[in-house]
């Protein structure tokens, strides 16, 4: 399937709440290829967030080892954590994040100051569809022109992976498959590998590769050999 971008070995998470502790992943084993659209599927408490969270350079295992390439980010101190969200990792999540004060064009204009070769912010609007609404405030936009404002932010500084935590939990079937196609475009178009995170079943069928999470483990994983257009999913 290609060159490996993440490999996640035995990767346990545990946190306390209270006097009790919650076993958040329970030994998790996965790889994540370049160029591949994999989405993650499962009900809440399953494990998916905390594994995105992980692998992104968010949050720490408690055991376990997470490779990027050949670096072992277990290793790495929170600077150089820092350091690798930066250059190579961009986020959409359920909510969308954006600076209100700002139009859509300064929220995406501002990541490009901290990235090495960003994308021109025009062009990452261009392709999510809202060049027209570039110098649009977030409370004169749409949830889903708001979700793809925040994907502009994510992929105008050229990430090599996209994780996306419920991008479409928070739009309605017509908006979230407009969400969708942008996701589908900018990893057909430039090969970035992209993680997506559901509870919808119906997204599995736009993936290269389905992982089924349960109880903090991944109970199936499977190759979708015939990939659906968004617009072709049950909702």
């Amino acid at each position: 399937m290609g060159d490996i971008v993440f490999s996640v070995r035995n990767l346990k998470k545990s946190y306390k709440t209270g006097d009790v502790e919650v076993q958040a992943l329970r030994g998790v084993d996965l790889a994540l290829y370049k160029s591949e659209m994999a989405v993650l599927l499962g009900p809440s408490g399953s494990g998916k967030s905390t594994l995105l969270n992980i692998i992104g350079g968010l949050d720490r295992a408690t055991s376990g080892e997470v490779y990027f390439g050949s670096e072992n980010l277990t290793d790495y101190s929170e600077w150089q954590l820092t350091r690798f969200r930066r250059s190579h990792v961009g986020f959409v999540f359920q909510f969308y994040n954006l600076i209100p004060s700002l139009t859509a064009y300064e929220n995406v204009a501002l990541v490009t100051e901290i990235a090495k070769h960003p994308l021109d912010p025009k062009d990452a609007l261009e392709m999510v569809g809202l060049k027209e609404r570039m110098h649009h405030f977030p409370a004169q936009l749409s949830g889903g022109e708001q979700q793809r404002v925040a994907i502009a932010r994510a992929v105008v500084k050229r990430p090599d992976v996209l994780l996306c935590d419920e991008p479409t939990g928070a739009l309605d079937s017509k908006t979230g498959v407009l969400v969708l196609e942008v996701l589908d475009r900018i990893n057909a178009e430039y090969g970035t590998t992209t993680a997506v995170i559901t509870h919808n079943a119906g997204i599995r069928n736009i993936a290269h590769r389905v992982f089924s999470f349960h109880d903090g483990r991944i109970v199936e994983a499977a190759v979708n050999e015939t990939r659906m257009k968004p617009s072709e999913i049950s909702w």
